[in-house]
């Protein structure tokens, strides 16, 4: 099979200056993730679109900045000669961890993050990454997203927040904000999106053998993933069976006959195992693909309603208001990608 060729199109006049900064003890993967998402989109299009540098604050006290795992990061540049460097920032994404949460308040940290923002085209948080940004000023009055365990805290300390719990990333004119760890990820995904088109981020989440590339408006939490909490293995199995066949008329005699039970000690063992009905759990799952479809096609509400098991677009309506309280039209109308960008169901499918 011929090597797969990848557009020149891809390509920047100058690599985008991005610079990673974490306050120790960071969150490994929140400085990691983003890193290789840049470097992959400049290895696949064979061109430097992305000069990435990771800086590390030391706490007081440490002999050496570490990762909340215990890996060693290199420190990089202090933040004296970050600051005293003037040249014009891309990207400043600051990553979470335990030292984002403790050290936000560091005065010498607010201050440096409040200089490099002012030189940053765009500004992002991975995880808790977002209390950095909160204590420096730049979150008021804007919406954002953090790890799920820390969004009642942060709303809390920083009341001024529009914070948002349940989406993996959030936009906000040039602020981004990201939920916690691989939700980084996505974030960065978007980013190269932004900046080269929906080919080459599909062609990273790949490269990466992402399963599903997410855009921003799904949830931190699935349907499928909270199903995962269920002790019994068939169970979990026949959730995701469930997954794979939602346009069937999935009715509880029939999930019952694949779990082996009678439907009365099925409905009684399935409610008592995942906390919901099995029709209450088919409708979110439904509602999960239709959110998906509806962000990344252009396919009408009739259409993505069939194909998500619906029957009619009044029934698929009807689950959007209970689980969401909007309907289907607007949630696409907040959450569609912008016009002109290629979707990953008219390309080469989800990564």
């Amino acid at each position: 099979m011929p090597a797969r060729s990848t557009p020149s199109s891809f390509a920047h006049a100058a690599p985008r200056r991005v610079l990673i900064l974490a306050a120790a003890p960071a969150q490994l993967l929140d400085v990691a993730g983003p890193a290789e998402v840049f470097a992959q989109a400049s290895r696949l299009s064979a061109a430097p679109l992305y000069d990435v540098e990771v800086a590390v604050v030391p706490s007081a006290g440490r002999q050496a900045p570490t990762t909340t795992s215990g890996v060693q990061l290199a420190a990089g540049r202090p933040l004296a000669a970050l600051l005293a460097d003037r040249r014009p920032i891309d990207t400043l994404i600051v990553a979470g961890g335990e030292g984002a949460r403790q050290r936000a308040d560091e005065p010498a940290l607010r201050d440096a993050v409040r200089r490099l923002t002012r030189r940053s085209r765009r500004v992002a948080s991975v995880c808790t990454g977002a209390f950095i940004l909160a204590a420096a000023g730049l979150l008021d009055g804007k919406r954002a997203a953090t790890h799920w365990s820390w969004c009642a805290r942060l709303a809390a300390m920083y009341p001024q927040i529009r914070v948002d719990p349940e989406p993996i990333f959030t936009r906000d004119g040039n602020l981004w904000t990201s939920a916690g760890i691989t939700a980084g990820i996505d974030l960065t995904l978007a980013m190269i999106e932004e900046d080269h088109g929906h080919r080459l981020a599909l062609a990273v989440a790949r490269q990466l053998v992402m399963f599903l590339r997410r855009p921003g408006g799904q949830q931190q939490f699935s349907a499928v993933l909270a199903a995962q909490a269920a002790s019994s293995a068939d169970l979990r199995d026949l959730v995701a069976w469930i997954a794979d066949n939602l346009q069937r008329p999935l009715t509880v005699e029939l999930l019952a006959e694949r779990a082996r039970l009678s439907p009365r000690q099925f409905a009684r063992v399935f409610a008592r195992e995942l906390g919901v009905t099995p029709a209450k759990l088919v409708d979110q799952l439904r509602v999960e693909a239709a959110r998906r479809r509806l962000e990344e096609s252009p396919k009408g509400l009739a259409a993505v309603a069939a194909a998500c098991g619906f029957g009619s677009e009044e029934t698929m309506r009807r689950a959007f208001l209970r689980q969401l309280g909007t309907p289907p039209g607007a949630y696409r109308e907040r959450f569609r990608r912008p016009p002109g960008r290629r979707t990953s169901h008219q390309t080469e499918g989800h990564a």
